[in-house]
């Protein structure tokens, strides 16, 4: 089967914003080219001894997204152009020009694989199903994560951000929303650290079988970690299934325009006392968030940072 490739020319400080967008329209696995160099991190996992010199960083980014010959191109790739455009009203993305051609056909679904190792978030340890948990590190605290194809691995600064502060804030038997729950990962950490139950929403359905393959991989109880899939900030069904004044931690890792609009929703979920935890946020757009969490009643607690990336944690009173 052929696919059909799409490439987007951008700039290199667009990329995560762009893949995130792609990621909230359902667009997953993008595919980045450019000539940024190497991190120290990066260099540590390649098995190299001395590195290959590549061509000049031009602050130019080509990112490849990828759609069956069936799929409904026309609307996917309006609702992209759509999202380049919103972005482009806050964010320079350069040309943001897509070009389309034709490739093989290829396990797009796999092959990223031979670049997910496992790591440390701080003390935690991530491990993809396909590696081995060295000797030295089977006492640490280890989450299996594999993505499948919903967002999630813990390498991304905004998911790091997130995590740094459940350690903070879960305590013994917590009740936790994760909204976009993706492969699982923020809940999933918030019960190893002791939380009681995690009610995970997301707009994917994909995320239904990854968070089930990542809660069987970490022997999570199944009762423990309830998912549904919907849009908790208009569908008043979802809100109802999730329930009122019942979290005590909301967790949220999307982007900064959704969580404007959720705020003033979430707030009806959250105990009195509970902490409201907010990332996937640029650094460009950490005031919008925090006016949409002052505007709900909510107290800000602390604002931390990673790259250019921001997490906003709240409370109720």
């Amino acid at each position: 089967m052929k696919w059909n490739r799409f490439t987007i020319k951008t700039k290199t400080e667009a990329e995560d914003m762009i893949i995130c967008t792609l990621a909230e329209i359902g667009v997953e696995g993008a595919e980045i080219q450019d000539h940024q160099p190497l991190t120290e991190e990066d260099k540590a996992q390649m098995f190299v001894d001395i590195m290959p010199e590549g061509p000049a960083d031009d602050g130019i980014a080509y990112l490849n997204f990828y759609l069956e010959e069936d799929a409904d191109k026309e609307s996917i790739l309006r609702d992209v152009r759509n999202a380049l455009e919103e972005l482009r009203t806050f964010m320079d993305i350069g040309e943001g020009t897509i070009e389309e051609s034709e490739t093989e056909d290829k396990d797009w679904i796999n092959n990223w694989k031979e670049f997910f190792h496992q790591f440390y978030v701080d003390d935690i340890l991530i491990v993809p199903s396909w590696e081995e948990v060295k000797e030295e590190d089977k006492d640490k605290m280890i989450l299996h994560i594999d993505p499948g194809t919903a967002f999630g691995t813990g390498m991304h600064e905004t998911t790091q951000l997130v995590i740094r502060q459940l350690k903070k804030y879960v305590t013994r038997g917590a009740e936790i929303l994760d909204v976009g729950t993706g492969s699982g990962i923020l809940g999933i950490t918030a019960l190893k650290l002791g939380a009681g139950h995690v009610v995970g929403t997301d707009l994917d359905p994909c995320a239904v079988s990854a968070v089930q393959d990542n809660k069987e991989a970490n022997q999570i109880e199944d009762d423990s970690f309830d998912m549904m899939i919907g849009n908790i900030i208009d569908d008043v069904e979802v809100q109802n299934e999730v329930g009122y004044e019942r979290y005590d931690i909301v967790a949220a890792n999307i982007l900064a325009d959704v969580l404007v609009p959720l705020t003033p929703v979430i707030v009806h979920q959250m105990k009195k006392g509970a902490y409201y935890i907010t990332s996937g946020i640029l650094d460009v757009k950490e005031e919008v968030v925090r006016e949409a969490v002052e505007k709900a009643g909510l107290t800000l607690v602390e604002v931390t940072k990673q790259g250019e990336w921001v997490c906003v944690t709240a409370r109720k009173d």
